[in-house]
């Protein structure tokens, strides 16, 4: 680069060396002929570096010049005074490969080269930020030492999820082999006729044993690389904070935190496997009738969970109560129902008055109202979202779902599709309803014709299934005589339920796929893992809650009261739940 202040006729000796360069890009390696010039950055700029200079909220006001008004003279940029050194950003872009990084969008959280400045992050609508010039208080911050004890827990974490599986695994197989030697001993009185029954089961047997060894070393295979993953990102950080590297150091924590983002996604897909164990047991039919017996005897598998995996620590703050009672209302509201249309709506059916209404929560406000009708039929009870401009409600006493379209926020019928019962709970997935009835009691998949897919019932599934959601993989119904919630696959088969509760109502999935469920008698609201085997009060002392709805992108839960406490079941009542680090 050339000295601050001489001409360039002065330092080159060639036609070539004659040229005026793009002085960023020569930072870089690469050589391209200047455009025009800052006369407050002082810098030489190529047509690239010159547009992207006038879009750049830190730059578009500067003084540009072009073609024969810029200098001939190449300047030196002043030294910065903070630790971190433009020469020290040599990371290339992942989406650029010519281009280094150097800006970080704090909107969101990445890291950035020019082109990706250029292009995806204008200073229009993103809060860009050149890193030498935020970088300096990174050497031993806070947030170096939060993200590498994070680092450190979680690495901590997955070395016990290893433990945990080893464990299982052991104890699995030695379930195993007591399993076949109670069959060994029952075929010593049956040795001629039993042998190739028992080598079927054997094989069977022996089947179970390969898939929890095949599970146990593909967990390990997966903890093993974050583990690694981790510490090379600990090292990292270490020796860049010890060598005083902002700029790198500053890259290297915000990669550790999208790593930590990716492992927590990972943590949740973990702490669905099961190991199976091996129960074994004679079938009766067959000691007496062994000859016409076509099978050795039942097998059941128990799932053995991991307890690694647990519910994240949560902090809840009261954000206030939205009144919905309108001036259309004739009488106390009853909220049984709600679904979230955006960030900041929620869709509500309010029972008593007939009516969906449209709750801005930004306004604190009903924004829109559709009146169902004025006979007890109209009443509706749960409502889901089938698309971004489509809802679903239930018209129990009708037994009938109504569908509702949503056109720039206004609610508006659409087709109504009949039903063989009393239905309730409502939720979608994947294109697919699932419906919740009472009198009977059961629950039905059906298509967006109404045409019924599968049918679950049965006293010991379901006694009073009011509430339901689902996601891709899991069914799940809230019962409150039951006081329990039962999970589902899409097959109709009971996995697992969570039990112990009070009366359970209302039911909301979170994204990580925990539940958030109402019971009404212990007056809290429990988050629920999404496997049923663990749960945590994450609010308490509550009036009577109803039914819930969580919000994923602001982290807020909405629930109702019932309508017995006439002063709150007027009422949309909201909490914060922001989540702590375990550190």
């Amino acid at each position: 680069m050339a000295v601050q202040g001489k001409r360039a006729s002065d330092q080159f000796s060639s036609n070539e060396d004659l040229k005026v360069y793009c002085q960023p890009c020569d930072e870089e390696g690469t050589k391209l002929p200047a455009h025009g010039y800052c006369t407050d950055c002082k810098e030489h700029l190529c047509k690239t570096c010159y547009k992207a200079h006038k879009k750049h909220k830190h730059s578009k006001h500067h003084t540009l010049l072009k073609g024969s008004n810029m200098p001939k003279v190449l300047h030196q940029p002043s030294t910065a005074t903070h630790t971190g050194k433009s020469d020290q950003l040599t990371t290339p872009c992942g989406k650029h490969q010519k281009e280094m990084i150097k800006f970080y969008c704090n909107d969101h959280e990445e890291l950035l080269c020019s082109v990706c400045v250029t292009l995806e992050h204008q200073a229009t609508s993103c809060e860009v930020d050149y890193i030498p010039d935020i970088s300096d208080d990174i050497i031993g911050s806070k947030e170096y030492q939060v993200i590498l004890k994070v680092v450190d827990t979680t690495s901590d974490q997955y070395q016990q999820i290893v433990e945990d599986v080893k464990k299982m695994t052991n104890k699995s197989n030695t379930s195993v082999k007591g399993a076949l030697a109670d069959i060994n001993k029952f075929r010593q009185e049956f040795n001629q006729r039993l042998d190739e029954l028992e080598r079927q089961t054997k094989d069977a047997a022996k089947v179970i044993e390969q898939e929890n060894n095949k599970q146990l070393k593909a967990v390990e295979a997966t903890c093993e690389e974050i583990t690694k993953s981790l510490k090379t990102s600990a090292d990292a950080i270490k020796q860049l904070n010890t060598s005083k590297q902002a700029d790198k150091l500053f890259m290297e924590l915000k990669l550790a935190e999208k790593t930590l983002r990716d492992v927590e996604r990972k943590t949740l897909q973990l702490s669905s496997f099961a190991i199976k164990e091996l129960k074994f047991k004679a079938k009766q039919p067959t000691v007496d009738l062994l000859k016409t017996e076509k099978s050795l005897g039942t097998q059941r598998t128990i799932n053995i969970k991991s307890q690694s995996a647990q519910l994240k620590c949560r902090q809840s703050s009261h954000q206030g109560e939205i009144g919905v009672k309108t001036s259309k209302d004739k009488t106390t509201c009853w909220i049984t129902g709600m679904t979230l249309l955006t960030p900041d709506l929620v869709v509500i059916t309010d029972h008593y008055n007939k009516a969906v209404k449209i709750v801005d929560t930004s306004s604190q406000s009903v924004s829109e109202q559709l009146q169902l009708g004025y006979e007890k039929d109209d009443a509706p009870w749960n409502i889901t979202t089938v698309t971004s401009t489509e809802l679903a409600v239930t018209l129990p006493y009708k037994q009938a779902i109504q569908f509702i379209s949503v056109s720039s926020n206004k609610l508006k019928r659409k087709n109504t599709i009949m039903l063989d019962g009393h239905c309730y709970g409502i939720s979608c997935n994947q294109g697919k309803l699932v419906v919740t009835y009472l009198g009977p009691a059961k629950l039905q998949i059906l298509d967006m014709n109404g045409t019924i897919l599968a049918t679950i019932e049965g006293e010991t599934i379901f006694q009073n299934p009011c509430y339901v959601t689902c996601n891709r993989c899991s069914i799940y119904v809230s019962d409150r005589l039951m006081q329990s919630v039962i999970r589902l696959n899409w097959q109709g088969d009971v996995i697992e339920s969570y039990s112990d509760m009070g009366e359970t109502r209302g039911i909301s999935l979170s994204g990580d796929g925990t539940i958030f469920v109402c019971d009404r008698k212990r007056n809290v609201i429990e988050e629920i893992s999404g496997d049923c085997s663990t749960g945590k009060i994450v609010l308490q002392g509550l009036n009577r809650p109803y039914t819930v709805c969580w919000s994923e992108e602001t982290k807020m839960v909405y629930y109702s009261c019932d309508a017995e406490d006439k002063r709150n079941g007027n009422f949309l009542h909201s909490y914060k739940l922001s989540e702590t680090l375990n550190v």
